[in-house]
């Protein structure tokens, strides 16, 4: 109990223009209500005018058509106070959204603002000229790498490039998968006869 009477309450939302219109919409009802009554009541005077000229009460009608007369120019007026209370409603809605417009433009300059003191034309400035000196220090490191290089070797490094982009291995040479030709056997003798021939020679120099 003690916080339901100890809760603040909401402000409201209701602006003044809100209770303006309000109040213009009813002034405007009560006029549209008073103009119909209006209407009625000249509708059973004119028949009641009619029904004095049949009982030949001539004056009594003439009179009540002068009644009725000034109450028509009643309803002219109150048919203009109703189109100028619709009109000023009409205005007041919408100089309500242009304000809400305005307020939408002052958060957006507001936001503009504080990004500009964030970021400022001389941060803009330095970090360009860094991007440009990023730029140029990795050209002249690929100048040099190309220098370096030559041509085999650049084939070799986008060869693994590629096979590193694809997911696979560099490609190696194929083994063979022919049988080895044997040799025949006067060519397996030739390496016996050579070394027999120099075995002498080496005795001799031996002693």
């Amino acid at each position: 109990m003690g916080n339901v009477f100890g809760r603040k309450s909401q402000p409201s939302r209701v602006t003044e223009q809100d209770k303006a219109i309000l109040q213009l919409k009813q002034q405007r009802d009560k006029l549209k209500q008073y103009q119909k009554r209006i209407t009625l009541q000249l509708d059973k005077e004119r028949l009641l005018a009619k029904q004095l000229l049949r009982n030949g009460k001539k004056e009594k009608a003439l009179l009540l058509l002068k009644k009725k007369r000034y109450q028509d120019q009643l309803l002219d007026k109150t048919e203009n106070q109703i189109s100028n209370l619709e009109r000023m409603v009409q205005d007041i809605e919408f100089m309500q959204i242009e304000m809400k417009v305005i307020e939408g433009l002052k958060v957006g300059n507001d936001c503009l603002k504080s990004m500009h003191e964030i970021m400022s034309i001389e941060d803009v400035e330095r970090i360009l000229d860094e991007t440009q000196e990023s730029i140029e220090y990795q050209r002249q490191i690929d100048d040099m790498l190309a220098g370096a290089l030559t041509l085999e070797d650049e084939d070799a490094v986008l060869a693994e490039l590629e096979a590193i982009t694809q997911g696979e291995d560099v490609a190696l040479p194929e083994v063979p998968t022919e049988p080895i030709p044997e040799v025949p056997e006067a060519a397996k003798a030739e390496p016996e006869r050579r070394e027999a021939k120099k075995k002498p020679e080496r005795e001799m120099l031996a002693a």
